[in-house]
């Protein structure tokens, strides 16, 4: 799978096995942190913690990326599938809520075969796919029985937009089809007795500066295709990392309380119950995780 990779949309074809994909990263694993996190969604983080494990690379690249060291493979340790067994249980004796898999599209294989080490050993918690939502569906469909619940991105509607920021003009498509194939296979969100989600999916939408337009197309698009049997989280946290400063200008500010306002709004003027809202004081650099090999 890995001698002609084709796992992400960009389909690349590269030997992963001699040198680096799109994604700048091989075919080990690489991972830039796991450790409990604490600031996801409630039903997720509560108060004991997700168990995030931060993959190394990344196929999406966007420009306003706050994980910008990660994402392009410069920071990591490299681990063999049974090591990420390790880490799992390791997290869930941490008391973990669950085993929360960010960015690990181009692991695929790896992450399944972890996973199924894991719960032979005595892995309980679920496991949630923590993507940018640039995904194949494909590629989505081995993680069927493995992943619990997933936590994807939808990112843009307006392929220009995706275009600039993301290099990727496909990417409102994809994201679709691959919505489409991670609620067909978790179905509605369902919960513990403690409000911790077991199954589902919750899609977020980062409002980036300006753009509150393309955001209530997601949210319709969202809302109008799959109702209730989804949650939509609405993120205010989008923050200006110094890279996009130059070329970005128009990126270069925090998104203001008038503009997240009218978002939250638009989406209940339309019906949505099933949410989550920010408080503004998360766009912070301060809750940007620092990725210092913590395995």
């Amino acid at each position: 799978m890995f001698n002609a990779c084709i796992l992400c949309p960009r389909n690349c074809g590269v030997d992963r096995t001699t040198t680096l994909g799109i994604c700048q990263v091989s075919n080990k694993v690489k991972i830039a942190r796991a450790a409990l996190h604490f600031w996801e969604e409630p039903c997720i983080s509560g108060t004991n913690g997700s168990g995030a494990v931060f993959f190394s690379g990344c196929s999406l690249h966007c420009v306003f990326c706050q994980n910008e060291k990660i994402s392009h493979g410069q920071v990591g340790k490299e681990v063999t599938v049974d090591k990420l067994a390790e880490i799992y249980l390791d997290l869930q004796k941490q008391g973990a809520n669950n085993i929360n898999l960010v960015t690990g599209t181009h692991y695929i294989p790896q992450i399944v075969e972890s996973v199924k080490i894991a719960r032979e050993k005595g892995l309980e918690i679920p496991i949630i796919y923590n993507t940018s939502g640039y995904e194949k569906a494909e590629s989505l469909k081995q993680l069927e029985g493995i992943v619990n619940a997933y936590l994807p991105d939808f990112k843009y509607m307006d392929s220009s937009l995706a275009a600039k920021y993301s290099h990727a003009p496909d990417y409102p498509e994809i994201a679709k089809e691959a919505i489409a194939e991670m609620v067909r296979q978790c179905g509605t969100p369902v919960f513990d007795e403690k409000g911790f989600i077991k199954s589902g999916v919750i899609v977020r939408q980062l409002l980036l500066p300006g753009h509150v337009k393309d955001a209530k197309a997601i949210i319709k698009y969202l809302y109008e295709t799959y109702s209730d049997n989804i949650y939509i989280s609405m993120m205010s946290q989008y923050t200006p990392m110094p890279q996009i400063a130059a070329n970005y200008p128009e990126l270069n500010r925090r998104v203001t309380k008038r503009e997240y306002d009218s978002l939250i709004d638009y989406a209940l003027s339309i019906g949505v119950e099933n949410a989550f809202i920010q408080d503004r004081k998360v766009a912070k650099e301060s809750f940007i995780p620092e990725f210092n090999n913590e395995l």
